[in-house]
């Protein structure tokens, strides 16, 4: 029973909170792309222009799309809720899961993360972290989450200056996702970090094989969601398996 309730206040927050997805991603402006340049070169290493998107309004308004966000939303809740229990971590993860379900669904769709979307959760997080810190009466997870956005964070800038490797969506969400783990612990910086890499490598390997029009743009954005969240449930026993001390 004690396991139970804070599962079903997860589950029920989470998919409450997944009712007005398709509201809020109707009013999300278009993204202003800038006009080609045919006499610029493209940078090595860097994405081409976007293709034409699926207008996010068009997206809102699928048959499906509250329906499978607002399960998918309450199922992920629930899980998180099921493994963490009560606790500080709870008040941040939760209200951020339905943000996530929808871009999840938003960059696969469109290999788009709005920043219209990212941006008000960092001003989320700078409520709810101190929040969930004093719930948990635990300052130390405060570091641990501004480490975690350097080091997530830091790791996807790093490449994308380098390398081109991702868009820049990706670095802002991984801005995000970044001091989620670390508040966690650094088994769910290191699993989390390493999930979004083999995840990301594999579906682009597997969506350019299938689509050659994707090999120089593909949603990464979905690998470090679920990524993220997979760390959230197994990073703690794959620590313990490998005889990481974790309290």
């Amino acid at each position: 029973m004690s396991l139970l309730l804070p599962v079903v206040v997860a589950a029920v927050v989470g998919g409450g909170l997944a009712l007005a997805a398709p509201t809020w991603l109707a009013r999300v402006p278009e993204p202003v792309t800038e006009p080609e340049r045919p006499d610029e070169p493209a940078r090595p290493g860097r994405l081409g222009p976007a293709p034409p998107k699926q207008p996010y309004a068009d997206i809102a308004a699928l048959p499906w799309f509250r329906p499978v966000v607002v399960v998918a939303s309450a199922v992920v809740a629930g899980a998180f809720a099921a493994v963490l229990g009560w606790g500080g971590a709870l008040v941040v993860l939760v209200p951020l899961v339905p943000v996530g379900v929808v871009l999840l669904v938003v960059d696969a769709r469109t290999t788009l993360l709005p920043t219209r979307v990212i941006h008000p959760t960092y001003v989320a997080l700078a409520v709810l972290l101190p929040l969930a810190a004093l719930l948990d009466r635990d300052a130390d997870a405060l570091v641990r989450a501004a480490l975690g956005w350097l080091v997530v964070g830091g790791w996807f800038w790093v490449f994308w200056w380098l390398l081109g490797a991702w868009g820049f969506g990706d670095v802002r969400l991984a801005r995000v996702l970044g001091p989620v783990l670390g508040y966690l612990g650094w088994p769910e910086v290191v699993v989390g970090l390493l999930l979004m890499v083999l995840l990301g490598g594999v579906a682009g390997v597997v969506l350019t094989a299938r689509d050659r029009d994707l090999r120089r743009r593909f949603p990464y954005g979905p690998a470090m969601l679920v990524g993220a969240a997979l760390a959230v449930l197994l990073a703690v026993p794959l620590a313990r398996a490998a005889g990481y001390p974790v309290s």
